[in-house]
């Protein structure tokens, strides 16, 4: 495995990461591609050490790229790029072995500090996602900041490169607390829906109810589950196979 691949669906953001990787040595050569096709093509090529990949990526989606790119079994560490918000898509990357994030926005500087920390220092166990993805600001003096015990430039917008073991704790802890939940039927639909990223206004409409009888469900499902909130929920229902 050589290498980082850049996937994007912006090809601005595509091309200023290129640009921003090229000046990393450890991810020499740096690949770009627009879609989950592309990336997977890319993979089958020449495996990449490293894949940068965005958290809203059209098409096939991150997710379904990250599915096959694990079928694939080549090892590649997946960092998501993604921004405050993004917390439903990063745990489902996260449950299928995303090592972290960090903004699309990062800097050379930043990603040199995430591939020493993913690539070089060797990446530990997957680690887990807070509740919710705190902006970093920049300091007055422009210096980096240290965050998952890597030095992090904390450029406006920036996300935390590599995600606290709380986020992971918590789930794990959900998880055996709820050895076997039983959702019905409608309430896996309405977990199934949260997944991807839908509003209670939403799902209701997929699911001809209305917006309060999914917020009676998503409460029934969350007690079962031991779930704090909609992003716990769906880390641990795509842990124990309810949904995928």
């Amino acid at each position: 495995m050589t290498g980082v691949v850049v996937c994007h669906g912006s090809p601005a953001v595509r091309e200023r990461l290129v640009a921003a990787a090229q000046g990393v040595p450890a991810l020499t050569p740096v690949r770009a591609a627009a879609s989950g096709e592309e990336l997977l093509l890319l993979a089958r090529r020449q495996a990449p050490s490293m894949v940068l990949l965005d958290a809203h990526l059209p098409g096939t989606g991150p997710v379904e790229a990250m599915r096959r790119l694990r079928l694939m079994n080549i090892g590649s560490a997946v960092v998501m790029l993604a921004q405050p918000g993004d917390e439903i898509a990063l745990d489902r990357a996260v449950a299928l072995g995303a090592r972290g994030f960090v903004a699309p926005d990062v800097g050379r500087s930043e990603l040199a500090a995430v591939a020493a920390h993913v690539l070089v220092a060797g990446a530990g166990p997957r680690t887990g996602l807070p509740t919710r993805l705190p902006a970093v600001p920049a300091p007055a003096n422009g210096s980096a900041r240290r965050l998952g015990g890597s030095t992090v430039g904390a450029g406006v917008g920036a996300v935390r490169a590599v995600a606290p073991a709380a986020r992971e704790r918590e789930v794990e802890s959900a998880t055996v607390q709820v050895p076997k939940p039983e959702l019905t039927k409608r309430e896996i639909e309405v977990l199934t829906g949260m997944s991807n990223g839908r509003s209670n206004a939403q799902i209701g409409a997929d699911l001809f109810l209305s917006e309060d009888t999914v917020k009676t469900h998503a409460r029934r499902l969350f007690r079962k589950l031991g779930a704090a909130d909609r992003a716990q929920a769906v880390a641990i229902g795509l842990r124990r196979g309810l949904i995928r």
